[in-house]
């Protein structure tokens, strides 16, 4: 059994649109389920420990950036060098493989207009058929386990994997999608869940990336994690960037096949 947890960077909105941050993504942390309850929480909880003291603060790029919620000794540069060198450490050596759609949410808008498609609900596509791949690969059955947002989003959320199980898409026929992935649940932060920790520590940096901005140590990590095709290329695999160089003809909103 594997799961696939999700967390965001930006948000979906298509009207109000950051201009330093015109970005969506949806990122996903794809782990072995025995291994993600034991040994990546163990690991998880001695990093904690080592840190803080304790192992019910909760990994959270807004506040650790911030440095509030248990995360204000951040702000001392001398406990700031040990604990990203640490925490990029523990990234490092977990296990697990990364699967991402990352929207230009300027383009995606400027390209097909009052027609674009949700951005979450976009990206929840690409990364539902990476994962499938990924347990028609391990021969497997996996669940998803999403960040709550709140209860509209959530049902929404809900609805969108209901279709995709009914409709299935492009690549991936519904009866596949629905042999493979056993259910979609949503978990609140507060829950302290290994997965959805990391999910939240990789989408961020991969924004940045997408966006040119000068990559930092975690994404030299997490480009590592990135699922690959067989000589090693990310896009397309791992990594999904939309909306993709429009090529002459009709545009089209549908994800690579991969």
């Amino acid at each position: 059994m594997k799961i696939l947890f999700l967390d965001e960077s930006g948000d979906h909105s298509l009207t109000k649109i950051d201009p330093q941050y015109p970005m969506f993504v949806l990122a996903g942390v794809i782990m072995d389920q025995e291994y993600h309850d034991r040994a990546a929480t163990q690991l998880m909880n001695e990093t904690k420990h080592e840190l803080f003291g304790r192992t019910d603060i909760i990994f959270h790029s807004a506040a650790i950036s911030r440095n509030r919620e248990g995360f204000e000794r951040v702000k001392d540069p001398g406990f700031r060098l040990t604990f990203y060198e640490r925490l990029n450490a523990l990234m490092m050596q977990l296990e697990y493989e990364v699967v991402a759609a990352a929207i230009r949410k300027d383009e995606h808008v400027r390209q097909y207009g009052l027609a674009a498609l949700d951005p979450y609900l976009l990206s929840l596509e690409c990364l539902v058929e990476r994962f499938v791949f990924a347990l028609q690969k391990a021969d497997t059955q996996g669940i998803i386990v999403a960040e709550c947002r709140n209860s509209i989003l959530d049902n929404e959320l809900e609805l969108a994997f209901l279709n995709l199980k009914i409709q299935g898409t492009r690549y991936i026929q519904a009866t596949e999608i629905k042999k493979r992935i056993q259910s979609l649940l949503a978990k609140r932060k507060e829950e302290n869940i290994t997965g959805l920790q990391i999910a939240d520590l990789v989408a961020s940096p991969i924004g940045r990336y997408v966006l040119g901005k000068e990559p930092k140590p975690d994404f030299e990590i997490i480009r590592r994690k990135f699922r690959q095709g067989k000589s090693g290329q990310i896009e397309g695999y791992g990594l999904v960037v939309l909306p993709k160089k429009q090529k002459a003809g009709p545009a089209t909103q549908f994800p690579p096949k991969t």
